[in-house]
């Protein structure tokens, strides 16, 4: 399969050395934020539980949104996960003391810091943002936490404001920065100008949360590691807040086979942690949602039908077992000669030319769509193939 995809990833190189880019996910903070989700404690373990086994870096949950939240930050923090677990609080020292009795190793705090945010939400001065980021990241340093500091609405505040920031909390001692994108307003171009800007100034290993508003979420995520970030945020299928942000199966997917970046994730799992949250949440991925989504290995068209049978590679980036979803063929009144041939062929009947041609005719009168959707197990595939070939060697 890179074989076929040998120039495309010449082009997508441009000579950069591949580098560890790492995923923190955000489905047990971020994720909560989507309308009309919550989970139950059970099901907050199960999911960090099955995220930590996928092989994320970090997982993120907040204890001080109730106390089912703090319990169930404390139960996972005991699990002994892989994974950093990450107690995500506001940049109070009274949060920052809930994440201390949760028994994190990790925490996260963020504020805001452009106009919009610290006249109208918090209403407080660039000196009070200021001092309050400083005292916050210097009190969970001072009881021996790993900190991040989100400057939140970072894209859209003053760059001199937001440099400001950036070296007070990293001279206190953060351990990380997270550059988010808020309200989803960036171009990748942007995003990578925004991230190289304090990447040239501050050495504090950098996050990048970019919401999906939009719909370039996952662009200015990696254009932002592009940039100089090493960590992008994620939830499963993409929920959070408004239109959330980055789904975890599409950008596991791309810093695997887009960046090379060296990870251990267990990429067959996307379609069981996709499955997961729509039986936790109702919420069904979109038919054509890539990686997870119901069609994204499906193939239609006649042409399409044939290329894939020979080769795969000719429609498919990646095969579908790599990330545990299936490969699926439509008959129907676009299946064509090459369509109506395979058929034929699964049906057990006699190829030749003429009968294809025949009901290939036949299914595109019908005007029907979409008559019949087959998955293609490596069973059948085989079936049709030496089908095929059995119908040219012998000239039938």
């Amino acid at each position: 399969m890179d074989d076929a995809n040998y120039y495309a990833y010449q082009y997508n190189e441009m000579g950069v050395k591949p580098k560890k880019i790492r995923i923190l996910d955000s489905t047990l903070r971020e994720g909560e934020q989507h309308p009309g989700v919550t989970f139950s404690n059970k099901q907050r373990i199960q999911i960090a539980w099955m995220l930590d086994y996928f092989g994320v870096d970090q997982i993120e949950i907040s204890p001080v949104v109730s106390p089912d939240h703090k319990e169930a930050t404390k139960t996972i923090i005991k699990q002994g996960l892989k994974a950093d677990i990450v107690a995500h609080v506001r940049a109070l020292k009274e949060d920052v003391d809930v994440a201390i009795d949760c028994d994190a190793t990790w925490m996260a705090t963020y504020l805001g810091i452009s106009e919009i945010h610290m006249k109208d939400k918090l209403r407080i001065t660039r000196e009070e943002a200021l001092r309050r980021s400083v005292e916050t990241v210097e009190y969970a340093k001072s009881h021996g936490l790993k900190m991040r500091f989100t400057v939140e609405d970072g894209s859209r505040a003053d760059p001199e404001f937001l440099m400001q920031i950036c070296k007070a909390i990293s001279d206190a001692g953060a351990d990380r920065i997270s550059l988010p994108d808020t309200v989803g307003i960036m171009r990748p171009n942007g995003m990578y100008n925004f991230v190289k800007s304090i990447r040239d100034e501050i050495k504090t290993p950098l996050d990048v949360h970019c919401h999906n508003d939009i719909g370039l979420a996952l662009a200015n995520a990696l254009a932002g590691c592009d940039g100089g970030a090493d960590q992008i945020h994620t939830t499963i299928d993409g929920i959070g807040e408004r239109t959330g942000i980055p789904a975890l199966a599409e950008t596991a997917v791309a810093l695997t086979y887009l960046y090379k970046s060296p990870n251990n994730f267990r990429l067959d799992m996307l379609m069981d942690l996709s499955r997961l949250i729509e039986q936790y949440t109702a919420i069904v991925p979109y038919d054509s949602k890539p990686i997870v989504g119901p069609t994204a290995y499906k193939h239609k068209a006649g042409t399409h039908l044939a290329a894939i049978l020979r080769n795969p590679a000719a429609y498919e980036p990646i095969e579908p077992k790599v990330v545990g979803n299936r490969r699926r063929i439509v008959f129907g009144e676009l299946a064509g000669k090459n369509g109506a041939a395979y058929l034929m062929s699964l049906l057990g009947l006699e190829q030749n030319e003429t009968h294809a041609k025949a009901v290939a005719a036949g299914l595109k009168n019908l005007r029907m769509g979409d008559l019949l959707e087959i998955p293609l197990d490596d069973r059948l595939e085989r079936k049709i193939i030496n089908d095929t070939e059995v119908k040219v060697k012998t000239g039938k």
